[in-house]
């Protein structure tokens, strides 16, 4: 059972396992063009990582992990590398959601579904609906987000159900976004080394701690998520106080 923020800053000392690790998967075009190789080749290099990396973090006890895959702002890339990176992730949810169900693990997407491909879509719903149940960990795979976007379909979805402004509260914001129901993300990581956030969960990362390894993502192995977590033992998490 996933518990909520307030519970956990009451129950967790501050060297504990983040409950909800958030992973911005950067790098793979880099490292297949420091190999001489075409983009796609690092893009697949990535997925078969993303696999790894999903096991070895329900095994090492995380509860929610998020990861970013493809951006509102990544359809300004070349058609044929979009309808690459489509035709894996349709692949990935088609072909691991059995997997995922019977390890336990719980699929979730978030960002704006409807733009994405039609067999996509389907893909993930069929992904999400197979999984719905899962208990162990929760997997966010988030495909067409931006954090402006998903402010900006809550907020519609709120005026949809004419609630009056005097009632409009940040519980209430916060329950009608993508990850309505979970907890805030305590960890954001970025591989590849670049130190910004890029549109990447803005208020579900408010209190977030940071870390930006340099490897790109395609050589993010378990040793490197070891360090990872080796990371979040060290830091002071004060939440404002």
């Amino acid at each position: 059972m996933i518990e909520s923020r307030e519970k956990i800053n009451k129950n967790l000392p501050h060297n504990d396992l983040p409950q909800h690790l958030a992973i911005m998967i950067d790098g793979n075009r880099r490292w297949a063009k420091a190999r001489h190789l075409p983009s796609w080749f690092g893009h697949r290099a990535g997925i078969k990582r993303v696999i790894e990396i999903i096991n070895y973090a329900k095994k090492k006890g995380i509860k929610v992990l998020t990861l970013y895959g493809f951006s509102t702002e990544n359809w300004n890339r070349s058609k044929e590398e979009v309808n690459s990176l489509m035709e894996l992730f349709s692949t990935f949810a088609k072909k691991y959601a059995s997997q995922f169900k019977k390890k336990g693990i719980q699929f979730r997407h978030l960002g704006n579904i409807k733009d994405l491909p039609k067999q996509l879509q389907r893909n993930i719903q069929k992904a999400c609906e197979l999984t719905r149940d899962s208990k162990e960990m929760i997997l966010n795979i988030a495909l067409n987000y931006g954090g402006r976007d998903e402010i900006t379909r809550a907020v519609q979805k709120i005026i949809q159900k004419r609630i009056p402004a005097k009632k409009i509260t940040e519980q209430l914001i916060m329950a009608n976004l993508d990850t309505k129901g979970l907890p805030d993300v305590d960890f954001i990581v970025r591989t590849s080394g670049e130190m910004r956030l890029s549109n990447f969960l803005p208020l579900q990362g408010t209190y977030a701690e940071l870390y930006f390894p340099k490897v790109y993502w395609p050589d993010f192995d378990a040793h490197q998520f070891d360090l990872t977590l080796e990371e979040f033992k060290k830091r002071q998490r004060k939440f404002g106080k």
